[in-house]
């Protein structure tokens, strides 16, 4: 087994202390969650950080706490609150610690579970055969066994994201962070063919390596804002994982966390990704001017980017949160801006992350927007469309928009259409794994209950009866 050095023993931190004043652990550990909102922030603060905080357990907060204590003592470093500075933090750094070493709202979640020395990471699901397209070395050696034989019950070659377990003070160089990208890349590619449920666990092993690398390494000042740039696209896509798998207060931790990166490391385009995330994932928890607010600023962020196409997706994204408040003029607005940016076409600029935004994906996120005005005769037109125009590898939104059409069907009156079409849908679910898309195909059902005399309603509810059992 190998060594395994312990942290000295912790010093109190008796500059919080002071800073804390009359206030109780929980009166205090408030104001810091209203500090964080202040300025955009989400930190899961309570009386139990401040007691670690206080005990010298945790020497330095994430970047998101930083930015919140900054926020509330202004003009103080991280010295002056009495914390060590990240640089040094990080060559006093050893192997993962147990879970409660660091109050990190990444390491703290209970999905990055593990101990003391879980940072290697595998993730054994190979991509589908159009990965080989791909020059990173893990998507050509990954070829899916899903993909050779139709379906994701086959299982797939073991193959591997594995990130070693860092020492105190290794080096960490461009080869790390190649790893670092190649898993982002790898994460989308699954998703796309088999859902986030089934990639939920192995994404957030990956992500609290990768977060061991930033805490632990050493690199160069080029090598940090590399890594801290695929480290926030990671915890985005691992947001988004847990987002598709119904499991959104830790998503909308995740997302939280990706931009207090990109705002520490001036990122823009990471910002407008984590922003634009945040939107989505708000106009599903029913926070829609939530969803609008932060469609604007990542529209906000991304406007010196050059991407037209990206600026297409976040008015989209503000059109969705427009729709579910019911304003139809500032939805209708919000949609002939995403069309006209989306008509100017691909760029050089284009964020890679947004391979999966294309004609179906712009018709299928429209068709979502009528839907929730209550205008069923254009969402059934455009969930067609994007079931029409939706590539055949991306099986995970072909599942989507057919579950949309159903329920737009439905909304409209066409019984016998909307049974027929939740039939497909529920096809699909034998194919791809996620929560969100199994919930709405659920909803449509539960809505059909009282049909069921109608043929065709009693085959769809047949089916999907014998898809929950299987």
């Amino acid at each position: 087994m190998a060594h395994v050095s312990l942290p000295s023993p912790a010093s109190p931190n008796l500059r919080m202390r002071e800073r804390r004043g009359s206030l109780s652990p929980r009166e205090f550990a408030a104001s810091v969650r209203r500090a964080a909102r202040e300025i955009g922030e989400h930190v899961s603060c309570d009386a139990r950080y401040v007691g670690r905080v206080e005990s010298g357990e945790i020497r330095c907060p994430n970047y998101a706490y930083e930015r919140v204590f900054r926020h509330m003592f202004p003009g103080t470093s991280l010295a002056d609150l009495g914390f060590t500075a990240r640089r040094e933090s990080r060559r006093a750094a050893v192997l993962p610690a147990p879970r409660d070493e660091e109050n990190d709202d990444v390491q703290r979640r209970t999905f990055l579970a593990g101990g003391p020395l879980a940072v290697v990471t595998a993730l054994s699901w190979g991509p589908p055969a159009a990965a080989q397209e791909s020059d990173t070395p893990l998507a050509v050696a990954a070829v899916s066994g899903a993909a050779r034989t139709g379906g994701p019950s086959a299982a797939p070659p073991a193959v591997g994201f594995a990130l070693p377990a860092p020492m105190a003070g290794a080096k960490v160089g461009a080869r790390e962070v190649r790893e670092v990208e190649s898993a982002v890349r790898q994460i989308r590619i699954l998703d796309d063919v088999h859902g986030a449920d089934t990639l939920f666990e192995r994404a957030g092993h990956t992500l609290r390596s990768t977060y061991q690398l930033l805490n632990c390494g050493t690199y160069t000042a080029a090598v940090e804002q590399r890594l801290q740039a695929w480290a926030g696209e990671l915890a985005i896509s691992v947001g988004w994982l847990a987002h598709d798998s119904g499991r959104l207060a830790e998503a909308r931790s995740l997302y939280a966390e990706a931009l207090a990166t990109a705002r520490m490391a001036g990122d823009a385009a990471l910002e407008a990704h984590a922003f634009c995330n945040t939107a989505f994932l708000a106009r599903d928890a029913g926070r829609p001017r939530e969803a609008v607010r932060a469609a604007q600023a990542a529209r906000s962020a991304a406007k010196g980017l050059g991407s037209a196409r990206l600026l297409s997706l976040l008015a989209l994204r503000e059109a969705g949160g427009w729709a579910l408040l019911r304003d139809r003029s500032a939805c209708v607005r919000a949609l002939g801006e995403a069309r006209t940016a989306f008509e100017s076409g691909v760029c050089e600029e284009d964020p890679e992350w947004m391979s999966f935004f294309n004609e179906a994906e712009l018709a299928g996120l429209t068709a979502q927007c009528w839907a929730a005005l209550g205008e069923f005769e254009p969402a059934t037109d455009w969930a067609r469309q994007a079931i029409a125009l939706q590539p055949a590898h991306f099986v995970r939104n072909r599942a989507l928009y057919t579950a949309e059409l159903a329920h737009d069907q439905l909304g409209r009156g066409a019984v016998i259409e909307a049974a027929e079409t939740g039939s497909t849908a529920v096809g699909l679910l034998a194919q791809v794994r996620s929560t969100r898309i199994r919930g709405m195909v659920s909803a449509t059902a539960e809505q059909m209950r009282p049909l069921s005399a109608v043929p065709e309603v009693a085959d769809f509810l047949e089916k999907y009866q014998l898809a929950l059992a299987s």
